[in-house]
């Protein structure tokens, strides 16, 4: 086994081929350890001599890899590619070589660690990394991260035996609207994949206007990255890009990331008229991806992160990404500085959380007591 770092952008894209490999041979691999999904993030996100990829091959076969950017916070940290806009991190192991190529991979980053933390977020359950936790050899520390909601690989007939009676009824009038609207679902190829994803942001930033957007899904660096991305992606059979037609028109798109276990709906847009016309877009969207996992024999349909009302309907699983961090010998106080950051952070968001509905109310008051003209001034 033979252990290198990669810092050069223009190495990390040379790296394609044999990345793609790699990541049909890791079992646990989900979509955002796709080369396209993470050379495309370096692309929009990275910044220049950050870059840290920790190789491992086995002769001139690439058995390993970690992909990770270095911080700074104010001291060195690790962290993943990917970023914030991923719903899981994970290394690459080659799954007939994931013993010597696990340990080869944990020594690299043993030897990265000596001068940086490694704060890993957003690992799945399960995931490769794991491993590397459980080999390590210096200070480490386990956090629970995002809350993810899946449920299992079947037909939607199935899932909705998942549900009251009661509900079950109403979704299914909402699939029988859905079928009287005649709404037409159309799979787009590879060439229209720009366009599309185009028009998608557009209606995912009207179907949120006023109502709390993620603002960096309005951004240029996110529409370049998922443009890029998704171009790949779908050509490579990693996602999915879904235009749903009404009249003719485009009124909705929904991009579905697909890996070895999982489909996961990341992102989609939906014209504000459907909900005007009392159109489920839960429904329409979990119909298509029912069918999307079932087809393609895929085990989970990961709803990714978030516990949203609107997804606990259907009763899934939860389940909770952990956040690992790793030192070494020298790197242990750093550490110690970065989990006391860590805890001070999460104990002014519970904090902020408990005095919310007060503060509104106060708000309202406020607004009740406010005696405004109708031209807008008081």
């Amino acid at each position: 086994m033979r252990v290198t770092l990669c810092r050069d952008p223009d190495g990390l894209a040379a790296l394609a081929p044999e990345w793609a490999r790699l990541h049909r041979a890791c079992g646990t691999a989900t979509p955002f350890q796709s080369h396209a999904w993470l050379h495309s993030w370096w692309l929009s996100y990275g910044v220049p001599n950050r870059l840290r990829v920790v190789l491992v091959r086995e002769g001139d076969r690439l058995v390993g890899a970690a992909p990770l950017m270095l911080t700074h916070q104010p001291y060195p940290v690790l962290v993943p590619l990917g970023g914030g806009i991923s719903d899981f991190f994970d290394v690459l192991l080659d799954d007939d070589r994931a013993g010597p190529a696990g340990r080869a991979l944990t020594r690299g980053l043993e030897r990265l660690a000596r001068t940086a933390l490694l704060d890993l977020r957003e690992v799945r359950p399960h995931a490769a990394v794991e491993r590397v936790h459980r080999e390590w050899d210096g200070p480490t520390r386990r956090r629970a991260d995002s809350v993810c909601l899946e449920l299992p690989g079947a037909p939607l007939p199935e899932l909705l035996q998942r549900l009251p009676g009661r509900n079950a009824r109403r979704f299914r009038a909402k699939l029988r609207r859905l079928e009287a609207l005649g709404i037409e679902e159309r799979t787009v190829p590879p060439h229209e994949v720009a366009g599309a994803v185009g028009t998608m942001l557009r209606l995912h930033g009207m179907q949120w206007r006023g109502r709390g957007v993620t603002p960096e899904h309005l951004r240029p660096r996110f529409a370049e990255h998922l443009v890029r991305a998704t171009s790949q992606m779908v050509r490579s059979g990693d996602a999915v890009l879904t235009e749903f037609r009404l009249g003719g028109r485009v009124v909705a798109g929904d991009v579905t990331l697909l890996s070895a276990e999982l489909a996961g709906g990341y992102l989609y847009g939906a014209h504000p008229e459907l909900r005007e016309q009392k159109v489920d877009i839960t429904t329409m969207l979990l119909r298509h991806d029912a069918r999307q996992v079932t087809e393609s024999g895929r085990r989970v349909l990961s709803m990714l992160r978030g516990t949203e009302p609107y997804k606990q309907h259907w009763r899934p699983e939860r389940v909770v990404n952990q956040r690992l961090l790793l030192s070494g010998r020298t790197t242990a106080p750093a550490l110690l500085v970065h989990l006391a950051r860590l805890d001070a952070r999460d104990r002014l968001a519970d904090a902020v959380r408990d005095r919310l509905p007060e503060l509104r109310r106060r708000a309202e008051r406020l607004r009740a007591a406010v005696p405004w003209s109708a031209g807008g001034t008081g």
